[in-house]
């Protein structure tokens, strides 16, 4: 499950359950101020001016993707908060009530999640104190560990993607045309990278 919104550290959680803001408090916490001109748009003309031709479309490219990275988070942080919960630390118990069981080891989330065994080492670390996770010895392997998704983590991971799903994936602010068309582009990139070798779900389960 690739849901990342990369570079977003993981914060403190609060054990008290709080009754979230409005969803119009969240969107209107998390919308920027508008600039008088795209400074994007700027910056691409100063490439050109400067005669790096070139490289001005995909300057232009690759800041217009990190600023929609920042747009598209700050979104995220705006409706997570009232849970307490960062994006990284969602994307674990996510991971984990999408299984089957419930559990999963934990080289199989670094994997799926596609981030460094020591990010989602913390971050279960984390999960585990405040009880929405616990960590068990694997039933097969003595030197892995099994992270476990609890009631209290369950609970609180389906009313956080309620949230998730009304205030941002489900109003992403674009057409739904526009959405597939990026997507799809989007992961023709991540595939050239290296990223995945088939954009097709793969058939196992979790």
């Amino acid at each position: 499950m690739r849901l990342r919104l990369s570079g977003h550290s993981d914060g403190c959680v609060a054990r008290r359950r709080r009754t979230p803001p409005s969803r119009h408090y969240r969107r209107e916490m998390a919308r920027p101020r508008p600039l008088p001109i795209d400074p994007l748009a700027e910056a691409k003309r100063q490439w050109l001016a400067h005669g790096w031709t070139d490289a001005a479309d995909g300057m232009a490219l690759v800041t217009s993707v990190m600023r929609a990275q920042q747009l598209l988070l700050a979104r995220v942080d705006a409706t997570l908060k009232p849970f307490a919960l960062s994006f990284a630390r969602y994307e674990v118990l996510r991971l984990l009530a999408f299984s089957r069981a419930g559990s999963l080891p934990l080289s199989s989330v670094v994997a799926r999640l596609q981030v460094h065994p020591t990010t989602v080492t913390s971050t279960a670390e984390r999960l585990v104190r405040d009880g929405l996770i616990a960590r068990e010895p694997h039933p097969h392997d003595g030197r892995a560990a099994l992270l476990v998704l609890t009631e209290s983590g369950r609970e609180l991971v389906e009313r956080a993607t309620q949230a998730l799903n009304a205030d941002v994936f489900a109003q992403p602010g674009l057409s739904r045309d526009d959405a597939a068309e990026l997507v799809a582009i989007v992961a023709r990139l991540r595939k050239d990278a290296g990223d995945f070798a088939d954009p097709r779900p793969q058939p196992e389960a979790l």
